[in-house]
């Protein structure tokens, strides 16, 4: 018999399992919004522009998602 510390174990471990999926999921989207900004940080040195550089790609890739 499967006791009721074992389904609580796995439920533990699905909960566990579904959230690293999802992180791993959202940093690889924002993964060529990151790359840019840093590109654009690097020729620039200005953090504004790279946040600027973030959002517009961010926003890019998310209307281009739906």
């Amino acid at each position: 018999m499967i006791g009721i510390e074992t389904i609580v174990a796995v439920g533990v471990l699905l909960l566990i399992g579904v959230i690293i999926i999802m992180v791993v999921g959202a940093l690889l989207f924002f993964l060529p919004a990151a790359v840019i900004a840093g590109v654009v940080w690097f020729l620039t040195g200005r953090e504004i522009y790279a946040a600027v550089a973030f959002l517009v790609v961010a926003l890019l890739s998310l209307t281009k998602r739906k």
